[in-house]
Order: C-alpha cells, then sequence, then structure tokens
C-alpha cells in the first residue's frame, strides 16, 4: 500500500505517468458517460437518420481538420523548445490561422458534399458546425503546455465542463424543437464553453500573436509529417463512414455509429492515455537505455493491454445485451455490429504505444509512412469486404488488415529498439482466442 501510495504522490516518471494516465482515464470515461447520456436520450427526442447525417457532418468536419493538421499538440510535447513562451504563442498564431482555413474549407465544401451524398440538408449543417471550429482556434497553447507535464487534469475539466454544458444544450433544443439543429448547435455551443473554461482555469502566462521564424521552421518541419500522418489517419478513422455513406440508408448509417460509439470505447480511451502519458515517457525513460527503463516501460505497456483488452472482450460479448437494455427496438441491429467492431479493434492493443516511442525521439517521419500504409490497407479491406459481404464483411476486412498491419508496426518499434516480442506475443494469443470467442456467441451471418 505505501509503494502505491509513493507512486501516486512521488515526482518520478512511473508516479506521473501513474497519475496522468488515471486523471486521463477517469476524465474520459466521464466524458464517453456524458456522451453515452446524451445519446440515450437523444435517441429517443430524434430518429435515427439524424445521427446518420450528423455521422457524415462529423466525418466532413474530421476530414478537413486532419487534411490539414500540422500536428502541434506532438510538437509542443516533444520540443526542447516546449517550455518557450515564444514558441508557445508562435505556436498558437499557427493555430489560429489553421482554424481560419478550416473555417473556409468547410464552408467551400458544404454544398458539394450534399449533392455527392444526396442529403440537401449538409449544405445548412457543415457551415453552423465549421463555427464551433473557428471558435476553438482560440483556446490558448497552455493546455498543450500542461499535458507536455503529464499535467492532464486541467484538459480533463475543460472537455468534461465543455461536453456538459452542451449536453444540457442540446436536450433542450431537442425538447423544443426536436430537429437535427440541436446537435449541430451543440457543437458551436461546446467550442465557445471550451474557450471559456480553459480561460478560466489555465490562464498561465498571456498570450498574445507572435511570429517566431525559428518557431515556424520546427513547427512546420516537424508538422510537415504528421500533416501525411494526419491525412492518412483520417482515413483510418472516418473511412468507414465514407464508404458506408454511400452504401448505407442515413438511418442504417446512423445505427452504425451509434454501435461503433459504444464498441469503439476502449480503444478510443487508450489511444487517449497513450497521447498524453507515452510521449514524455518514452522521451525521459528510453527502454534501449536500460534494463531498468525496458522492464519500467513493459510493466505500463501490459498494465495497459490487459486493461484495454479486457474491456474489449467485455463490449464484444456483451454487445447485442447492451443495445436491448439502452435502446429502443429500432437500434436493435446494433449489438451485432457492437460485437464484430470489438473484434477488429483488438489487432490494435498489440502496438498501440509504440509510434509513441518515434515521436518522442522526434521522428514523425516514420509513424507518418506507417500511417499512409495502414490506411491504404485498411481501406482496401474494407472496400473489399463491403463488396462481398456488405457490411459485416467490411469489418471484417478492417480486421484482417489490422492484423497484417501489426508486422509494419513491429518494424517501426525496431527501429527505434522499443520493441516487446513478448508483450506482443501473450496480447496477439489472448486477442485470436478473444475474436474466436465472440465470433462463436454472436456469428456474423
Amino acid at each position: 500500500m505505501r509503494r502505491w501510495k509513493d507512486y501516486l504522490s512521488g515526482s518520478t516518471i512511473t508516479a506521473r505517468v501513474l497519475r496522468g494516465s488515471a486523471v486521463s482515464g477517469i476524465g474520459y470515461v466521464g466524458g464517453q458517460g456524458l456522451r453515452l447520456a446524451s445519446n440515450l436520450i437523444l435517441t429517443r427526442l430524434l430518429y435515427p437518420d439524424a445521427f446518420g447525417v450528423m455521422a457524415l457532418v462529423t466525418m466532413v468536419v474530421i476530414a478537413v481538420f486532419m487534411m490539414s493538421d500540422l500536428g502541434l499538440v506532438p510538437s509542443i510535447m516533444q520540443s526542447k523548445r516546449g517550455d518557450d513562451p515564444k514558441f508557445l504563442e508562435t505556436a498558437w498564431s499557427v493555430k489560429l490561422i489553421l482554424h481560419a482555413i478550416y473555417f473556409a474549407m468547410l464552408c467551400l465544401l458544404a454544398v458539394p458534399v450534399a449533392r455527392f451524398y444526396q442529403a440537401p440538408e449538409l449544405a445548412q449543417l457543415i457551415p453552423v458546425v465549421a463555427l464551433g471550429v473557428l471558435v476553438a482556434g482560440l483556446v490558448a497553447p497552455n493546455v498543450e503546455h500542461a499535458m507536455r507535464h503529464i499535467r492532464v487534469g486541467p484538459s480533463v475539466a475543460i472537455e468534461i465542463g465543455s461536453q456538459f454544458v452542451a449536453l444540457v444544450f442540446m436536450i433542450a433544443y431537442a425538447w423544443i424543437s426536436p430537429s437535427i439543429w440541436a446537435l449541430a448547435w451543440g457543437q458551436v455551443v461546446a467550442a465557445i464553453v471550451k474557450v471559456a473554461i480553459s480561460r478560466a482555469i489555465l490562464p498561465g502566462p498571456a498570450m498574445r500573436p507572435r511570429w517566431d521564424p525559428s518557431a515556424v521552421h520546427e513547427l512546420v518541419g516537424f508538422g510537415k509529417w504528421i500533416l501525411l500522418s494526419s491525412a492518412s489517419g483520417f482515413v483510418l478513422a472516418q473511412g468507414d463512414k465514407v464508404v458506408l455513406g454511400k452504401y448505407l440508408s442515413l438511418e442504417m448509417l446512423g445505427i452504425y455509429n451509434i454501435a461503433f460509439f459504444l464498441a469503439s470505447f476502449p480503444m478510443a480511451l487508450a489511444q487517449q492515455i497513450c497521447g498524453s502519458t507515452m510521449i514524455p515517457v518514452y522521451r525521459d525513460t528510453p527502454p534501449h537505455v536500460s534494463a531498468a527503463n525496458f522492464a519500467t516501460v513493459r510493466r505500463m505497456r501490459l498494465g495497459l493491454s490487459v486493461l484495454v483488452m479486457g474491456m474489449i472482450g467485455l463490449m464484444g460479448l456483451a454487445g447485442p445485451m447492451l443495445v436491448a437494455l439502452l435502446y429502443d427496438a429500432r437500434y436493435a441491429e446494433a449489438g451485432q455490429i457492437i460485437s464484430l467492431i470489438a473484434c477488429a479493434q483488438i489487432p490494435m492493443v498489440l502496438g498501440m504505444t509504440y509510434p509513441a516511442a518515434a515521436l518522442a525521439a522526434g521522428d514523425s517521419r516514420g509513424p507518418s509512412i506507417l500511417t499512409v500504409l495502414r490506411a491504404v490497407v485498411q481501406i482496401a479491406g474494407f472496400l473489399a469486404g463491403v463488396e462481398l459481404a456488405g457490411l459485416p464483411g467490411a469489418i471484417i476486412g478492417q480486421a484482417a488488415a489490422s492484423w497484417v498491419m501489426h508486422l509494419g508496426i513491429v518494424s517501426l518499434a525496431l527501429r527505434h529498439r522499443v520493441w516487446d516480442g513478448l508483450h506482443d506475443l501473450l496480447v496477439g494469443g489472448a486477442g485470436l482466442i478473444l475474436s474466436a470467442v465472440i465470433l462463436g456467441l454472436h456469428p456474423p451471418f
């Protein structure tokens, strides 16, 4: 007990990671809890096709964001100048410019996207949600600066607070006027509240626009590969919606989106923890330097993998029962989809921390090239599957692609001397057994 108390209260990398992971995990669970509450209430006030349309809006917003992302967060977290006010102010200036560009691009794309998906309402919805993107650019980099030192509490408070206010707003709007506009304006409200809370609880040094050429050079030099990675990451994260938007009805797309929201919770939680803690871990405790460092990182990775794999297994086994308990009969098909998506996410657990090691070493090129390859292989598997066997085939194809691409992740880990073969063997074997059990209990065909 004393040892754990020392871990949680100390200043060592292990203590800071444990605290950061705990706060990040609790915050993410709280945020997803709010989203689930919102989901349960709003699905009773709105029709399934409203969630299908909103999935397309979200997909377009994420596409614009990720296709032009310079990776300002990892840049601040890994840079030696990450504590320099000039560097932070320049990063904020770049962020303001990027968010203005996002807003303009979304407004220009609204009509063409509406025509492509034959959903006229998108032409009005996308510009409204774009307002929230514009406002979000006002959040100062004090948040990223705190994360650099694994102080994730303020970031969690900002996210939870903005989500809560937006949830109350959307429910009230949908109660008075049951329409998709409740979801759209909720995004704008969330952005406004996020800016307000961030300035209230993380005042830090006063930020003002600045253009330091050396800082811009470093940000762009590091971010050019992040840009490539983010563009490919969009295909990984949203490629399913791009494809299914043409193959499924808006109602079925809405049901799929709800299933994905529930099934993706474990991996999204893991990515949240990795994003807020693993770059500092690999930066301050490189595994190749000493056996003690290797053992420390192995314990952290194995603990996270066991936690995530257990949650994925629970979601896959209980998916149909969970949907029957939480939703009405209109959403019953989401249960089987949850089980399939859970199986598709199992291979992602094996190498989920390795890209952070490369970023910690200042290598944004390696993870970016890997993400491009993963995007190509995964979308190929998804397209082949949907053509051969519809939605179940698409998800199975996605799972097969993820298993194949783990070889590429291992290659990246070997290059940075962080590969842990025993971890991957144990977690991979458990994942295969778990997939067989889930598919045996909930066959897709």
